[in-house]
């Protein structure tokens, strides 16, 4: 069964309104998945930083168990991504897969190279040390 995602209430409202924003965009396909993992999510209060969970600016290390692959990299909004700098846009597929979800969680994912399981295998969020 897969996981139910976590969003703060502030970054809720936030991705809510860029998908609102972005009803006529070329990703569309990937604005409708964001969407819906946004509307099956549940959104905590934006004090909740004992949940580390998946957020925007969160650094997180994923693994491909298929291909037993790891890979490292921070979430952000699409004016911000830099695949130099590992900064992949909240609107990427890999991102919107996993965005919500904790350490250890296992979610399987349609991306364009077909469907991946992949595992949270850490999560770093601004606030934490």
């Amino acid at each position: 069964m897969k996981p139910i995602p976590i969003f703060l209430k502030t970054e809720h409202h936030l991705l809510k309104e860029m998908v609102k924003n972005s009803v006529n965009a070329v990703n569309s396909k990937d604005i409708m998945l964001l969407n819906a993992e946004l509307e099956r999510g549940i959104v905590v209060k934006d004090q909740a930083d004992d949940e580390n969970f998946i957020r925007l600016n969160s650094k997180v290390t994923v693994e491909d168990l298929s291909a037993k692959r790891k890979v490292t990299f921070q979430i952000v909004l699409p004016s911000m991504a830099n695949v130099r700098e590992n900064k992949i846009s909240v609107l990427a597929p890999l991102s919107i897969a996993i965005i919500g979800f904790k350490e250890n969680d296992q979610i399987d994912w349609e991306l364009p190279a077909g469907t991946k399981t992949f595992k949270v295998i850490s999560v770093k969020n601004e606030s934490e040390n």
